[in-house]
């Protein structure tokens, strides 16, 4: 007799005693379990196949696709598939290359040869959904270095042996198929129930259901300022000569690195002048609305940018949006019972826009003061006033929605999005996600400024993100101008202050999959001095050491 917790995305649903010893399957047909939007099974904290064996006290939990974790394991599985089909139609022609998300999906692109055709396009869609109706298995398979050279050398597949640091390595076997991934797939084709092909020229999007619904929206509107900032940075890998992490290494290791962080410390001041020029040139404009997600690094952006409209000889005023916080006792509630700060209903839009109009009008007003001890706003005694050479910036996450600012019209505000949009990627196949580099620096400045652990970080993370896709995401386009914050570096500088954190989870805890796949990826990097970055580099904001005080 032994003791069975079964669980439903970490969260405990019931304890059952068994006699002998079933595997993951015969549970399912035991309890009559719903297998509708399972995508990977654990046994305690390992991923498992369905043919696992239970035979002892422990934990079976299953991952449903309508989860962040098993979101990301079906993107994965669709990419994999995809990466199959590609192999099966065009042997001989190079990699399909995954390049960055885009909305609800993922662009890719064909380097060196002819760019991808619409009828190539129809014909791997088609070829996926011949894969997914075959029901393959995915069988993963521990290899050694050896091994693993002698299967990649045969697939052509250079950029993964560039990563081969690992002795043994993890991967992935589909008929006579292999690949390499980070992160966990499912053991089986048939798990990718939907998905779209968008030709989008020089390349193509590949579309996901949305996770809660669990079904790909009806109509795909590409986020252009998005899109273009992702080529843009595009363009700053192919300056610096890095596109993936092996080029990163060996810049590191052969003593290279000094000068890649100058030019793209230079390249992100350059972007900034060029903001701050386009914004003197708008005479009218009296507010600066700054927005972004988390750890994006807003508040260094923002100091930055003071700096050089200074230099062009207009004096910025800030403004704390979270010092218009509504009082606790009118805070809006969450479903679960916790205070949302996060809503644009947390901020006294009334008392804000009063403000705003007065500023404008050149009256003066005494900024509040909010006491997140107390949950009450205070008197700051500290009053400002705009005249003709001042502005006002404004840096909070609602600053892209035009209901936080209604009483300025529009011709006297300028709206600026700042986020850590990644390019740079680990292989052809496997990216380093935009929400990993932010999740990374969050990790970071909250155990280094709020004495929180990484893990407490990842436990919250899908509560920060599902704010994100509320009260900003909506409102990317918005923006007059896109500010991308992420340094290339900066993961190698990183290494050294998370992956410690990191390796402090627990076996035991629920963030121990995702813990470990960081964990592989750092593996992976060489690390990078931190005295090489400039003081006044966005990246000082997480690891310390800036110019600017906070």
């Amino acid at each position: 007799m032994y003791t069975l917790e079964i669980r439903g995305n970490g969260v405990f649903n019931k304890s059952v005693a068994l006699k002998k010893e079933k595997t993951v399957n015969e549970i399912i047909e035991l309890y009559k379990i719903s297998k509708d939007n399972i995508i990977a099974y654990k046994k305690n904290c390992d991923y498992v196949s369905s043919n696992e064996i239970f035979k002892e006290d422990g934990k079976l939990d299953f991952i449903f696709s309508t989860s962040r974790e098993g979101f990301r394991i079906l993107q994965e599985t669709t990419l994999f598939v995809m990466m199959k089909a590609w192999n099966n139609l065009f042997p001989d022609k190079s990699k399909l290359v995954v390049e960055h998300s885009i909305g609800d999906g993922i662009y890719c692109e064909v380097f060196e040869d002819n760019k991808l055709k619409y009828k190539e396009v129809q014909a791997l869609k088609n070829e996926m959904k011949k894969i997914i109706n075959e029901a393959l298995p995915i069988e993963k398979i521990k290899v050694n270095k050896d091994k693993a050279q002698e299967i990649f050398q045969n697939t052509d597949r250079d950029d993964i042996l560039k990563n081969l640091t690992l002795h043994n390595l993890e991967i992935y076997k589909c008929g006579n198929y292999h690949d390499y991934y980070l992160r966990q797939l499912s053991e089986n084709t048939s798990y990718v129930h939907d998905f779209e092909l968008i030709f989008l020229a020089p390349g193509l999007i590949v579309r996901f259901p949305r996770r809660k619904y669990g079904k790909i929206q009806d109509d795909f509107r590409l986020s252009k300022k998005l899109f273009e900032a992702h080529q843009e940075h595009d363009k700053w890998l192919s300056i610096l000569d890095i596109h993936n992490v092996s080029s990163l290494n060996r810049a590191t290791d052969k003593f290279k690195i000094s000068p890649l962080i100058q030019i793209e410390e230079a390249l992100h001041e350059k972007k900034i002048v060029d903001i701050a020029e386009h914004i003197s040139r708008k005479k009218d404009v009296k507010v600066i609305l700054i927005a972004g997600p988390t750890s994006s690094g807003k508040t260094t952006f923002a100091k930055r940018l003071s700096i050089q409209l200074r230099v062009i000889g207009i004096t910025p005023k800030l403004i704390g949006m979270d010092d218009y916080f509504v009082s606790r006792a009118r805070t809006p509630i969450k479903e679960n019972g916790e205070f949302d700060f996060e809503c644009l209903e947390a901020i006294d839009l009334k008392l804000l826009n009063q403000h705003l109009i007065k500023l404008l009008n050149g009256e003066e007003v005494e900024l509040p003061k909010y006491n997140f001890l107390t949950g009450i706003s205070e008197n700051s005694f500290s009053r400002i006033s705009i005249k003709e050479n001042e502005i006002i910036i404004l840096e909070g996450i609602h600053g892209l929605n035009d209901k936080l600012t209604s009483s300025v019209p529009f011709n006297q505000k300028v709206k600026i999005y700042v986020s850590a949009l990644n390019n740079l990627n680990l292989d052809s196949h496997n990216r380093i996600p935009t929400t990993d580099s932010r999740k990374i620096r969050r990790i970071l400045r909250d155990t280094k400024y709020r004495g929180h652990s990484a893990e407490k970080t990842l436990n919250m993370w899908d509560s920060v993100r599902d704010g994100e896709d509320v009260n900003i995401f909506p409102f990317q386009e918005n923006a007059d101008y896109l500010f991308n914050s992420i340094l290339t570096y900066e993961i190698a500088v990183l290494k050294k202050y998370v992956l410690p954190l990191l390796e402090k989870i627990s076996c035991h805890s629920n963030q121990f999959s995702e813990a470990q796949r960081l964990i592989k990826l750092f593996r992976q990097i060489s690390g990078i001095n931190d005295s090489l970055v400039p003081s006044n580099s966005i990246l000082r904001e997480f690891i310390g050491g800036s110019v600017f005080s906070y």
